[in-house]
């Protein structure tokens, strides 16, 4: 278990993209500490920038990128997650470059959905249930 990693993204929890014209200077941060400081809007897809963010707080290995699947490259692969270990999903079909990242929580009693914490979840960071069936892999940084 990565508790390094838990608390440092649970201690983001509730962080929200802005509903007005405003952007929030919080998500903006991520992207800026990452190196991606040309990103201006919370409105840019930013799952991957809130790894990569926790990632680097962490001093573990990032994977540099925008895009979730960017994650299936970093770490070592695993099969038996434990709580904190990076999570992929895929998102609109298998074979796109399309996903979603965050950080493994547990499964669901009946296995059939991972609890994941992440960013950008319903535009915040939250703890959200994604089906097993758009799973793409674990890794352990």
């Amino acid at each position: 278990m990565n508790i390094e990693i838990i608390k440092t993204a649970l201690g983001e929890y509730g962080v929200s993209e802005y509903k007005n014209e405003n952007q929030n200077p919080v998500i903006l941060n991520y992207f800026k500490e990452i190196g991606k400081s040309w990103v201006t809007t919370d409105e840019t897809a930013w799952c991957s920038a809130f790894v990569n963010w926790v990632a680097l707080k962490c001093k573990k290995p990032l994977s540099g990128k925008l895009t979730a699947r960017s994650w299936l490259i970093v770490g070592d692969k695993i099969t038996n997650p434990i709580l904190g270990d990076v999570v992929v999903f895929w998102r609109e079909h298998p074979k796109t470059w399309k996903g979603h990242v965050g950080f493994f929580m547990g499964y669901s009693e009946d296995k059939k959905f991972i609890y994941c914490l992440g960013g950008n979840q319903n535009n915040q960071v939250n703890i959200k249930a994604y089906p097993v069936k758009r799973l793409l892999g674990f890794r352990r940084l």
